[in-house]
């Protein structure tokens, strides 16, 4: 399945997507007197629920019977997940991406954080901001968790994924890497916070795939473009470390709560590398991965 937030009259609505159709999930819950499932509020109290998530699983085809449908395109989209507990996102996880920028691939994930001011929906703005002018982009699948969940083995780690969506980590790089680089190192790493951290920096959308539609996240398409020119192109099946790693390595020592989000590495052809004009006001970002939909947000200058 397919599950969106969306804004209706002022309100944030839940909404079931199959070919290219949206259904109001708790529209369709009130009318046959489904009172905790007309209650949720959002993907994330959905998803927290498993009995109410498989309902809906279990009912789709009646819920797409129902009279509260319409083009999933005239939906106003929020992110599918709002409110993450925890956002991790892998660096060098693509065997390109390290490459490119002359980096080993890392024998164990390396994570660095983002936090909720960077999240926005599909075409909510990125936002060049007033103390940066090399701003990046970065695709990435993003895996969001869907059960509570500590010391979980590589094993049994799809069990506790809820579904994927697209992320876009946009970075800033002049305040991720000091001045001089890279022949002139930090000695303290990386500024990952201010390097990606700052508000807009974490787009996801359009909705979220349940990990029972995407059996094999591993086998797709996934490429990004600016203004219809694409700068980035790849599989995911070139991950270095594959998502049930990622889990098993973080659970060890944190607890794994609903709605957390794990970012997965992005593949070559970022700005920082390539040489290719940063973005700047006016242009459009799209983001895509097959089986998933494409995430398109423009870029404006921060006022």
């Amino acid at each position: 399945m397919k599950l969106a937030n969306y804004i209706r009259d002022g309100s944030l609505r839940v909404a079931l997507v199959q070919e290219g159709m949206s259904y109001d999930i708790r529209s369709w819950a009130a009318d046959n007197g489904l009172g905790a499932l007309a209650a949720i509020g959002s993907v994330e109290d959905l998803i927290t629920q498993e009995n109410l998530l498989e309902y809906v699983r279990t009912n789709q085809r009646r819920i797409e019977a129902s009279k509260y449908s319409e083009p999933a395109q005239n939906l106003r989209l929020k992110s599918p997940v709002l409110h993450p507990q925890k956002i991790f996102l892998a660096a060098v996880n693509y065997l390109s991406h390290g490459k490119e920028q002359d980096v080993k691939a890392p024998s164990e994930p390396y994570f660095f954080t983002k936090f909720q001011n960077s999240i926005i929906g599909p075409e909510d703005s990125i936002l060049i901001p007033r103390n940066s002018n090399k701003v990046d982009w970065e695709v990435e699948l993003a895996v969001i968790i869907g059960k509570r969940g500590k010391y979980i083995s590589k094993q049994t780690a799809r069990d506790f994924i809820a579904g994927y969506t697209i992320a876009n980590d946009v970075s800033f790089r002049d305040l991720q890497f000091p001045d001089g680089w890279p022949s002139k190192l930090n000695v303290l790493g990386q500024n990952w916070v201010k390097g990606k951290g700052l508000d807009n920096a974490l787009p996801l959308g359009p909705w979220l795939v349940t990990a029972d539609e995407l059996e094999d996240p591993y086998h797709l398409d996934i490429s990004i473009s600016v203004n219809e020119e694409v700068r980035q192109k790849s599989t995911t099946s070139e991950m270095v470390l594959r998502a049930e790693v990622m889990i098993e390595y973080l659970s060890s020592g944190i607890t794994l709560e609903p709605g957390d989000i794990i970012c997965t590495g992005t593949p070559l052809g970022v700005a920082a590398f390539t040489g290719v004009p940063y973005l700047k006001d006016g242009d459009i970002v799209e983001a895509s991965i097959a089986r998933i939909g494409i995430l398109r947000n423009p870029v404006k200058l921060e006022t």
